[in-house]
């Protein structure tokens, strides 16, 4: 079983935590992390572009000039392609992007990435997040004395609205409930702090 030392929001350690072999020492799959990234960023897509075919476009109902005996191409619409203020070949429309991935595919990129984490360094574990008042500079102390200071992702157990607002003006840092977590934020962050209760509540969803 991996084990991890905990820290509080300090940077003392104040213990040691086992962690779960299925969330934090998996196989790791870089294909399926890559599918589960590809994924989000497509579901994330409006889908709202549009433009006009020459069919849509106004004008160009009359014939520009006769078909024969003039010396230059034939063409039956000044709103064809090929001319200003013409029609958009292949014109994109507006769309759906969205797709969805088999749950085990999506629960193995999820492991991959907490054990590169756990592997790479970048795991932070937590004894308890309660901030007294809503300042941004308290974040930011414990953010440094974590080691944790840029691009954070704090993972707290359940909201918390004084985390959430001390933590939101920090640039790079974001804060997410432990049941929400998912890869393509996970991968944008350097550091990843997680309080215990919020790696007991992974456990709880995800296995």
């Amino acid at each position: 079983m991996p084990r991890i030392e905990v820290l509080n929001i300090k940077g003392e350690n104040v213990g040691e935590l086992e962690l779960n072999q299925t969330l934090f020492d998996a196989n790791v799959s870089e294909h399926a992390v890559y599918e589960v990234v590809k994924n989000q960023l497509a579901n994330k897509r409006q889908g709202t572009q549009s433009a006009k075919t020459r069919a849509e476009v106004r004008g160009g109902g009359r014939k520009p000039f006769r078909q024969k005996g003039t010396g230059r191409a034939r063409q039956g619409s000044i709103r064809a392609p090929h001319f200003t203020g013409g029609g958009i070949v292949f014109a994109p429309k507006p769309r759906n992007y969205r797709y969805s991935l088999p749950k085990k595919i999506r629960r193995l990129a999820l492991y991959s990435v907490l054990t590169s984490k756990f592997r790479d360094g970048e795991l932070v574990v937590v004894d308890q997040l309660k901030l007294e008042d809503y300042k941004t500079k308290n974040a930011v102390e414990i953010l440094a004395n974590l080691d944790a200071s840029k691009k954070a992702y704090v993972v707290i157990a359940e909201n918390d609205d004084k985390v959430y607002r001390s933590f939101r003006n920090i640039e790079g840092a974001d804060v997410q409930t432990a049941n929400l977590i998912n890869v393509y934020d996970l991968l944008r962050h350097e550091k990843l702090v997680i309080t215990k209760d919020a790696i007991a509540k992974l456990e709880e969803v995800f296995i």
